[in-house]
């Protein structure tokens, strides 16, 4: 869907763009030639009414040339610059919420043609826990995001029972660095709480609500929070205390463990804050340069909703920057 609109609003640009060139560098040098005509044949002062009806545009003409500056402005910005995106879905949280209007910095990882994702002029390379938008490496038509956790050579491992990774650099030549520090605080009970569809008599179906830690739904669990710091970077993760990793659902990457990766050269390795809800690169493996849309920077606007479900109020107190 990103990529239609991106190449409808390249087509409507380059369309109106060809006809305000037209307009400017020969139609209206033409009209102004036979505006002086119509008054020296008039031998009067013609009134500006009389002047524009000479060889006045049919009016999708005249829409076209009226609209191309702001279609230019908002290509060129949502292209290079920043471009909004909504969170459809809970596998960012508590860092994002379902309902979250971001603004993604597009020239974070390089300038890039909006159609192809081509790269056109190099700006930098994602860092581990950066928050990434990126094409979805099964189906590029959808939009991800994710917390950057694996950089290329980097080996990863996600302890199933723990809950807990490690990432040690250099691996990509056979000959690993020293690991990257990742500490974790104690776990401790979230504001959230997650409903299962059918569960203890559950009649809210399945979501996600911030719940008083004093109070409790029925059919729901309240999710742990816990800090995991990765180098320098610090951020908090929701796990189900309840809930085991399924293992076996794994990404198996040829020639290493289970629930063990070594991250490819010009690929990344993606997680989700939310880590019992999120269809990650444990799931589906590694994310090409390629895909890389840009970095999430800031919260615009956030609506109080449920996944698929209309807004039910609205978070002021989320807008600002995304950590």
């Amino acid at each position: 869907m990103a990529n239609m609109f991106a190449l409808i609003l390249a087509l409507a640009t380059l369309i109106t763009g060809i006809i305000w060139c037209i307009e400017k560098f020969v139609w209206a040098p033409a009209r102004r030639k036979k505006q002086q005509q119509a008054r020296e044949m008039a031998g009067t002062a013609l009134d500006e009414k009389t002047l524009n009806a000479v060889d006045r545009h049919p009016g999708w003409i005249e829409t076209a040339i009226s609209v191309f500056p702001v279609l230019f402005v908002v290509f060129i910005v949502r292209s290079f610059v920043f471009e909004p995106f909504q969170i459809p879905s809970a596998s960012m949280m508590p860092t994002l919420l379902i309902g979250d209007f971001i603004l993604v910095e597009k020239f974070a990882y390089g300038l890039k043609d909006p159609i192809t994702q081509t790269t056109l002029i190099p700006t930098g390379h994602p860092k581990r826990g950066d928050i990434a938008v990126f094409k979805y490496p099964k189906d590029p038509s959808v939009d991800y995001i994710k917390r950057v956790i694996g950089l290329p050579g980097d080996k990863i491992v996600f302890d199933p029972y723990s809950k807990t990774i490690t990432v040690t650099p250099g691996c990509g030549s056979g000959q690993c660095g020293n690991a990257v520090p990742v500490t974790y605080s104690d776990m401790e009970p979230s504001q959230f709480i997650q409903t299962f569809s059918g569960f203890d008599g559950n009649e809210v179906g399945n979501g996600f609500y911030q719940v008083p830690l004093d109070q409790s739904m029925k059919g729901g669990l309240r999710l742990g929070i816990r800090k995991e710091t990765i180098g320098n970077v610090t951020h908090n993760i929701l796990l189900v205390n309840e809930a085991q990793s399924q293992v076996s659902s794994y990404y198996q990457q040829p020639g290493q463990q289970p629930a063990t990766w070594v991250v490819p050269a010009g690929e990344y390795f993606m997680m989700g804050d939310n880590r019992d809800n999120s269809a990650d690169s444990r799931y589906w493996g590694f994310v090409p340069e390629k895909n890389l849309v840009g970095k999430a920077v800031a919260i615009w606007m956030s609506f109080e909703k449920q996944e698929g479900k209309w807004p039910t109020g609205v978070r002021l107190s989320r807008i600002g920057g995304i950590h």
